[in-house]
């Protein structure tokens, strides 16, 4: 994996999210170095990922003010401690069901330092639209390829080192329930929180030049409201689409929260 994506130096201090943010959705950084989220589709084994992460060490709970379930768990890799939130699993990031709303806004607004996105190898295209949708909003990913073993079954290959090539981000081969290639995950995971990878994540290229325009016009507002605000493009999108969560958020001031980051 390493010869795939460029690396930097090791570094904390500029990629730290926003604690004060993250802490309003029932989640805080008080004993550990990074947080890491964990989203997918249902379905995929993504809690099996999450308990072979954490095994014992974590905890459930509601998110705040909702009736969802939250997971968070805990683990040490190479003398780091790390925090994983088990996102609800959902098809979408469009925020239309409360499960779509949680994870979008805990990777937009909490900006974890790495989102892991686990997929299922048997259905991967139906998968990757979450995937390209994530890949919109961070730029610290991780995909854990999972059931492979399936996959092998129903004569599905896969290249997943040209699939990370694709991407932007590592790709890693997973047989979650048989706790195979979670130790790569690791690796992946701890690389792109500390900076040792660099990703390039895939962001879609839109051909309508009305859209295009607009957006652009867009983007040139909410830099001017918002100088630091990741994700500006993206941000502008939804705007346009009238995505209620991000029309109130850019109103009431919510996106200074995001000051710490820039792209």
């Amino acid at each position: 994996m390493d010869d795939m994506m460029p690396e930097s130096t090791l570094q904390k201090s500029d990629q730290n999210f926003n604690a004060d943010q993250i802490q309003t959705m029932g989640v805080d950084k008080l004993d550990c170095d990074y947080i890491i989220a964990l989203a997918g589709n249902p379905n995929t084994g993504k809690s099996t990922v999450f308990n072979d992460l954490t095994g014992l060490h974590q905890h459930t709970g509601n998110w705040p003010g909702k009736t969802v379930t939250r997971a968070v768990g805990s683990f040490i890799y190479a003398e780091t401690r790390y925090k994983v939130v088990d996102l609800p699993g959902t098809y979408s990031l469009l925020a239309i069901t409360e499960d779509e709303v949680i994870a979008r806004d805990f990777i937009l607004f909490g900006r974890p330092d790495v989102t892991v996105i686990v997929v299922d190898a048997t259905c991967l295209e139906r998968n990757l639209n979450l995937v390209i949708q994530v890949l919109q909003i961070t730029d610290r990913a991780v995909v854990a390829l999972n059931l492979m073993d399936e996959a092998r079954r129903h004569n599905i290959g896969i290249n997943y080192q040209q699939l990370s090539k694709i991407l932007g981000v590592p790709v890693v081969p997973t047989v979650a329930r048989y706790n195979k290639g979670i130790e790569d995950l690791l690796i992946s995971i701890h690389k792109v929180a500390t900076g040792q990878i660099i990703c390039n994540p895939y962001r879609i290229k839109m051909e309508s030049p009305m859209l295009n325009q607009a957006a652009d016009r867009l983007v040139k507002e909410i830099r001017a409201a918002y100088p630091n605000l990741s994700n500006a493009r993206w941000v502008a999108l939804r705007l346009i689409d009238g995505d209620k969560r991000i029309v109130d958020a850019f109103r009431s001031g919510e996106f200074n929260n995001m000051s710490n980051f820039t792209k």
